[in-house]
């Protein structure tokens, strides 16, 4: 190819990239239905938009959950749809939070990032608090935000999605202004679609990764799980976990009708959330047994015990083939004689070999006693996007600053063949 062809091939490419920012920047051949609530919008619609999302963007889920919201987060809601020759067809759903969130919450106070983000934001004048609009949830993990309808063509919705996103922002102003957009939790198979909206000045951040274990179709019990571990691996949850948890003179049982104990798991979740260095809400005590009631057969609860007082707990939701172990509490004080997070953790297969799963989502954090049950990190990110353009440039460099750890190798099971 000669010099002049090389221009050329450049010129158009540089020309076709142009010509998408440019519609992307501009309104889509879409109609969209914005709501406070997910009861002000058509089931039916809502329905067919999420046949595919699962639990957590099904229309009982959210309505039993605007119920027992966080008190600084208020929900939004999105249809988006295309107009056919018989009306109008849902292609796509948003569930959206609006959330206060305090920058002082935002990493220790060692960290220099946050500091950094801290000081430009005052600078510039803006508020310690930080009005986030998320799509996405804030109190799960993984693509709760945006649904696809089946054969959507998922450029376009996503172009939806960001327009969506603005409207949001420009209609609550009344409420107070919205410093941060981000869309929350993106991973395969949705990051490389997602990936365009950076032409709207979206930052993609890697964040931690997910820790997920597959389980194999032949565990029928926890036993199986157990038996499968390399044998230096079954001997430290055995002599490590088991039998120091059973020493320290504790037991675990599945929990029901969790409004009888909602002030003590709330407590105990208390115990756990206090120590965390990022703190954007606080659940409700009632949000528990609230949960627990809209998942019906897909809840487990698993508790810690010491005689009859409960001294730890682990959530967890079937959704679809995954489950999905992501709310933990225990009291310090006993976790200091006794591995009651780790045995927790294996509480977390068990009663997702029950539900039937096929994967077990344990989330961000504890990457290394993660590892050690044989999950395998699942690369998660963020769209993040500030409305002030400096910014938005000095959230890049912060966030890109920040130095996530990476999941350590393990394979516990016993060798193949």
């Amino acid at each position: 190819m000669g010099l002049r062809s090389k221009v050329a091939e450049i010129a158009k490419t540089f020309n076709a990239k142009r010509q998408a920012r440019r519609e992307l920047r501009g309104p889509a051949a879409l109609s969209y239905a914005i709501a406070d609530s997910v009861t002000q919008l058509d089931p039916q619609a809502w329905g067919q938009a999420t046949a595919q999302a699962g639990f957590f963007l099904s229309r009982d889920y959210l309505a039993a959950l605007e119920r027992v919201l966080p008190l600084n987060i208020s929900p939004r809601y999105a249809l988006i749809s295309e107009n056919t020759d018989t009306g109008l067809r849902a292609v796509g759903a948003v569930h959206m939070q609006l959330a206060d969130i305090s920058l002082s919450q935002v990493g220790h106070e060692d960290e220099t990032p946050s500091k950094r983000l801290k000081l430009a934001t005052h600078a510039l004048g803006e508020d310690a608090s930080q009005r986030v609009l998320c799509a996405g949830n804030l109190l799960t993990f993984g693509q709760h935000g945006i649904a696809f309808a089946p054969n959507a063509d998922v450029p376009t919705v996503w172009h939806g999605v960001a327009e969506v996103l603005y409207r949001v922002r420009k209609a609550d102003r009344l409420r107070g202004k919205t410093h941060f957009v981000m869309i929350k939790d993106l991973h395969a198979p949705f990051d490389d679609s997602a990936a365009a909206l950076t032409q709207l000045s979206y930052r993609l951040v890697e964040t931690e990764p997910n820790m997920v274990l597959a389980l194999d179709p032949a565990w029928t019990s926890y036993d199986d799980y157990l038996s499968s571990l390399a044998s230096k691996y079954r001997a430290n949850v055995r002599n490590g976990i088991l039998k120091p948890f059973e020493a320290a003179g504790l037991s675990v049982a599945k929990l029901t009708d969790l409004n009888r104990v909602q002030d003590r798991l709330f407590a105990l979740y208390k115990s756990v959330q206090s120590n965390a260095s990022f703190r954007p809400f606080e659940l409700r005590p009632d949000y528990f047994a609230a949960l627990e009631h809209v998942a019906g057969d897909r809840f487990r609860c698993s508790v810690a015990r010491r005689d009859d007082a409960i001294v730890g707990f682990l959530i967890s939701v079937a959704d679809g083939d995954t489950c999905i172990a992501y709310h933990i509490g225990f009291d310090r004080d006993e976790a200091a004689n006794a591995p009651i997070y780790l045995r927790l953790l294996h509480c977390g297969i068990e009663d997702a070999i029950a539900l039937g799963c096929k994967n077990v989502s344990f989330g961000r954090t504890a990457l290394e006693p993660k590892a050690a049950l044989g999950a395998k990190p699942q690369p998660f990110s963020v769209l993040v996007r500030h409305r002030q353009p400096v910014l938005n440039k000095l959230i890049k460099r912060v966030l890109l600053s920040i130095h996530n750890d990476d999941a350590p190798e393990r394979n516990p099971f016993k060798k193949s063949g």
